[in-house]
């Protein structure tokens, strides 16, 4: 893996907004906007290399599942914060029956530097992942103009509609399959990645209907989902986390009515329910538990950072955090800082992995920070493409610049 600078094309937002990322820009605190989408640097890996990648990125996914499903059997959702035992019980059921399950997609996050050591699993979005249009369609298309000829680890749109169309006997028939956003994200991301989404499923055959989560209707007379022309909602792809869904002021109707499977109930929700324990720090420390040592795992705890506040310092992590909100990091001797309190939520404790910075300056000149993380694309099981992408400071945040990568 290597980094390289090169001069963006003219025109680049233009052309990236009609590809559907319409979030070129990111406003920063001082009120200026700077590109999120970047390529005025671009990174490049060998054939092998993304073999590699590939490799680990499946070995990965199925050791998420086989701590999903030990997370089951054992009952150890109270580690996740998943208390509520009909909740518990819901997601019991949706994990027995996931063969029943329309399941889409997930992105790991991936420490990795090129160097020859293995890659390392930062953590694993399987419910809400974004960054998805900038990954499967307009890098891709950046690549065509920019290295014609060349590569790219991206299958992300054919797999998609290949997983669309796989799993269609498995969606409640004669009834469209809703999509849905949050009206609350401001610069668009949240709005394109479900059009997106739709528009795989359109591919495969399916019918389909957007619709804001706000403008999801409860009809108190059948006790149904409804859309705005009050139409059932049978099948509804969710960018909402679940632990939203499930809790807010709607989430007892979303219990009371839940498809786990084979029309157990009115409304199936894709992402299912048992994507909450995939997308949930709490993975992190029972993978370790399970698979001790193991090269592509950074140690990780619950019960606070032990060895690794001596050793190799730690990154505390909420278990449901975002876009690194909450995210702190702390270096080997630091005094340890009290435990988050209650309404912080509990916490995961990582072995310290800084990001790299593959970033080469001019001599005598000054180049900003570059932190790159590498996300991994996960369709229908497999490793499906890879979205790279940087930050000034240590944690990848909500100011994070995407940049393309291809295979030379």
């Amino acid at each position: 893996m290597q980094r390289h600078t090169i001069e963006p094309r003219p025109g680049w937002q233009e052309t990236v907004e009609a590809q559907g990322v319409i979030y070129p820009l990111t406003r920063y605190p001082d009120d200026s906007l700077r590109p999120y989408w970047d390529e005025s640097a671009y990174y490049s890996f060998s054939l092998a290399e993304v073999e590699a990648l590939e490799e680990v990125v499946e070995e990965l996914h199925a050791m998420c599942l086989a701590a999903a499903a030990h997370i089951v059997e054992k009952g150890r959702f109270a580690e996740l914060g998943i208390t509520d035992p009909r909740l518990a019980s819901l997601v019991t059921e949706a994990w027995h029956r996931k063969a029943e399950l329309p399941s889409l997609y997930g992105r790991f996050d991936l420490w990795y530097d090129g160097s020859g050591a293995p890659a390392k699993m930062l953590e694993y979005n399987a419910d809400t992942p974004t960054s998805l249009v900038e990954a499967a369609s307009a890098q891709w298309f950046w690549m065509e103009e920019r290295f014609p000829g060349a590569d790219q680890w991206n299958s992300l749109h054919e797999r998609l509609v290949d997983a669309w169309r796989a799993q269609a006997a498995l969606l409640p028939p004669g009834s469209p399959v809703h999509f849905a956003h949050t009206i609350d994200d401001e610069c668009g991301e949240d709005l394109m990645t479900v059009a997106y989404l739709r528009e795989t499923a359109v591919q495969a055959g399916l019918e389909t209907e957007a619709i804001a989560v706000e403008d999801i209707g409860w009809d108190s007379l059948s006790h149904r989902f409804v859309d705005q022309r009050l139409r059932f909602i049978r099948s509804c792809f969710k960018l909402y986390p679940w632990e939203w869904l499930a809790t807010d002021d709607f989430g007892p109707h979303v219990l009371d009515t839940l498809d786990n499977g084979g029309g157990t109930g009115s409304t199936l929700w894709i992402e299912p329910a048992w994507k909450m324990l995939l997308s949930n720090k709490a993975l992190l420390a029972i993978l370790w538990e399970l698979y001790p040592g193991h090269p592509n795992l950074l140690a990780s705890y619950l019960d606070g950072p032990r060895e690794l506040a001596t050793t190799t310092g730690y990154v505390t992590k909420p278990l449901l955090g975002r876009e690194g909100a909450g995210v702190t990091l702390h270096q080997p001797g630091e005094a340890q800082p009290p435990a988050p309190a209650p309404a912080a939520g509990p916490s995961c404790y990582q072995q310290l992995a800084l990001l790299p910075d593959l970033s080469t300056p001019a001599p005598g000149a000054h180049s900003p920070t570059n932190h790159v993380v590498l996300g991994a694309w996960v369709v229908a099981d497999e490793a499906a493409g890879l979205g790279i992408r940087e930050s000034a400071g240590p944690v990848t945040d909500g100011y994070a610049r995407f940049l393309p990568h291809v295979i030379l």
